[in-house]
């Protein structure tokens, strides 16, 4: 049975995408409020992105001491 849960990796290639969306979005965006809102989701995507690059690094040190 195959896995069909998104990796570590697949997760944070997300979330960096979501990231330059919201940026893109807030660039563009007609008011303060709605530049604030695109603002603040880029910044919860940056923040989710960082902790699924620390999961990562987390999961390679992890498998690195499982071969020792």
């Amino acid at each position: 049975m195959e896995d069909d849960d998104p990796t570590t990796e697949e997760l944070r290639i997300v979330q960096g995408e979501r990231e330059d969306a919201s940026k893109r979005a807030a660039d563009r965006a007609d008011s303060d409020g709605e530049t604030a809102q695109h603002d603040r989701r880029a910044e919860k995507s940056a923040y989710l992105r960082q902790k699924l690059e620390e999961r990562e690094e987390a999961e390679r040190r992890a498998e690195g001491q499982q071969r020792e």
